[in-house]
């Protein structure tokens, strides 16, 4: 066995050119029959039941996932299981998205009268719309291609690039459909980024109650540095009898007060603190007071409520302990 790494990097340049030319030409073999999918499966009042043997239910399994993570309820039924218990899965509320390249999987066609005999309508996508699974079909997605991009053509390689394509554009016009939004998208996805960045909200993460450093306006600079340092925040609230924030006071203050040589025993509060600090509110989402501080090129927010009374606060290391950031 010998390895020659200029036909290696050949072989993969052509098997791109080939899935490309693959997943290309099946905006060709589209026609209406793919709109009339996407309304059956808009209008199904059960679950998009997708099938297919070997390395078509391999496809099928994450065209499921895509179908259900964006706004279609979705899952997979493997065709040989099918025969053995499985078909009971599929109501016929259900839409059943079979796919096979050839057509012919025994598996899946030896079940195709019992899928029709339940009344669930089926879409078909194959290369073959001669084949049995296409006669059997209600609809028919043709996702055949010219060639494999094995050398043999044989190993399922661009017809089941082609399968994945075809199942992100039903995905893709199915959500747009729904008006999935990426609100939608998050609630799906709880534990991804986007879910962190999209759902959870200041009052998730901030700093409340006796962990939110605050000082009166007439508090000595000493009892103000004790309030910084005890709560760990870099910065302390200046607010009114009320709980509303007149004003901030942060380590870096501190540092340019400093410069400037003044006594700071004879300070108050409110004469080194900064008026008008930004501020955010409790239900806003934690994504946007990292944008404030970006923007801003702050590290501290206050929080306030509806009353826009001070009720929390948050620097970014709270941020990136919840991983917004």
């Amino acid at each position: 066995m010998s390895f020659d790494p200029a036909q290696a990097l050949r072989l993969a340049h052509e098997t791109l050119d080939i899935e490309a030319a693959a997943v290309l030409g099946l905006k060709g073999q589209l026609d209406e029959g793919f709109a009339r999918a996407v309304q059956l499966m808009l209008q199904t009042t059960g679950r998009v039941v997708v099938m297919g043997m070997g390395k078509s239910g391999h496809v099928g399994r994450k065209i499921a996932a895509t179908l259900a993570s964006t706004g279609t309820p979705a899952m997979f039924v493997h065709p040989a299981e099918a025969s053995h218990g499985d078909l009971g899965m599929i109501q016929a509320a259900d839409a059943v998205l079979a796919i096979s390249n050839s057509g012919e999987s025994s598996e899946m066609t030896a079940i195709l009268p019992l899928v029709k005999r339940l009344g669930a309508p089926l879409i078909a996508m194959t290369g073959h719309v001669g084949s049995t699974l296409a006669r059997h079909a209600d609809i028919v997605l043709h996702s055949g291609v010219e060639k494999e991009a094995c050398p043999l053509n044989l190993a399922p390689t661009a017809s089941t690039t082609a399968q994945l394509a075809l199942g992100d554009a039903l995905a893709v016009a199915l959500l747009d459909a729904r008006g999935f939004k990426a609100e939608d998208f998050a609630r799906s996805h709880p534990g991804g980024s986007l879910g962190r960045r999209l759902l959870t909200r200041v009052a998730d993460v901030m700093r409340s109650g006796a962990d939110v450093p605050r000082a009166t306006p007439e508090a000595s600079f000493s009892l103000l540095m004790r309030e910084i340092t005890d709560k760990g925040l870099g910065a302390a609230a200046i607010v009114d009898a009320e709980g509303s924030v007149l004003g901030i006071f942060t380590d870096g203050d501190l540092r340019r007060l400093v410069e400037t040589g003044c006594d700071l025993r004879t300070l108050t509060a409110q004469e080194v603190m900064r008026p008008s600090p930004k501020v955010i509110h409790e239900g806003a989402l934690a994504a946007e007071a990292a944008e404030m501080m970006e923007k801003n090129r702050i590290t501290v927010l206050l929080v306030i409520d509806q009353n826009k009374r001070l009720c929390g606060a948050l620097n970014s290391n709270d941020l990136m302990r919840a991983k917004v950031i």
